[in-house]
This record gives structure tokens, C-alpha cells and sequence, in this order.
């Protein structure tokens, strides 16, 4: 049983699969979450990985500015076929890792026409 519920509250505000306007993407029990970086070369950067702080299940990737917030349904634990990527976000070059080769655009973050939304 999950401690946590998302709930999409205006999917037309949906900018890419998974990536939505901050307010229209509720939780019901943020004080239940673990938050660190999201990225470890930025630590005091904008976006925090969130957690559930009794079993560590990734939630979500939260905006510290209230800008965005962001689900990847395949390792959180969403059904994948409802929020199916248009595009491969935050491959790091980096780490060892083959770049995705299914057909799908790769980026370093997220897709170069995406337009950050003003906060919430």
C-alpha cells in the first residue's frame, strides 16, 4: 500500500509526459517524504528527489521554486502505457550508461524547447 497519492489536477497544464506545472500535481503526505538533490553535481540546485521516508521509494522530483513537478512512471511505480515519455531527460554522458537507442530523442536535460513555467 502506497503512503503516497498523486493527483493530476489540469492535464492540459502538462508540458511532457510526467513533467507538470507544479500546482497541478498534488500529494497527499509531503511531510511523509525524504528530499535530497536531485543531482549530486548540484546539490543546491532547484530540483530535489523526494522519497518516501519509511520504505525509500522514489515519488516524484519536486521544484524547490514551484515551477515544476516531475513523475518517471517506470521507476516510481506508475503504469508506464499512461504516461508513455516523448523523450529521454537528464542522460548523463558521464556515467557509463549506453545512451537509450529506441528512437526517442536523448538530452542532457530536459528537451531544448521546453520553457520553464513561472512559479507557482
Amino acid at each position: 500500500m502506497s503512503l503516497f497519492r498523486l493527483q493530476t489536477c489540469n492535464r492540459a497544464g502538462q508540458y511532457a509526459r510526467g513533467v507538470f506545472k507544479h500546482s497541478d500535481l498534488k500529494v497527499d503526505n509531503l511531510d511523509g517524504l525524504n528530499r535530497q538533490p536531485f543531482n549530486d553535481q548540484n546539490p543546491n540546485g532547484p530540483l530535489e528527489l523526494c522519497t518516501c521516508a519509511t520504505c525509500g521509494k522514489p515519488i516524484m522530483v519536486d521544484d524547490k521554486q514551484r515551477r515544476i513537478r516531475a513523475i518517471v512512471p517506470n521507476l516510481m511505480g506508475y503504469d508506464p502505457a499512461g504516461l508513455r515519455a516523448t523523450y529521454h531527460a537528464f542522460y548523463d554522458t558521464t556515467a557509463g550508461a549506453p545512451a537509450p537507442n529506441d528512437g526517442r530523442s536523448v538530452y542532457g536535460g530536459l528537451r531544448p524547447d521546453f520553457v520553464w513555467p513561472t512559479p507557482a
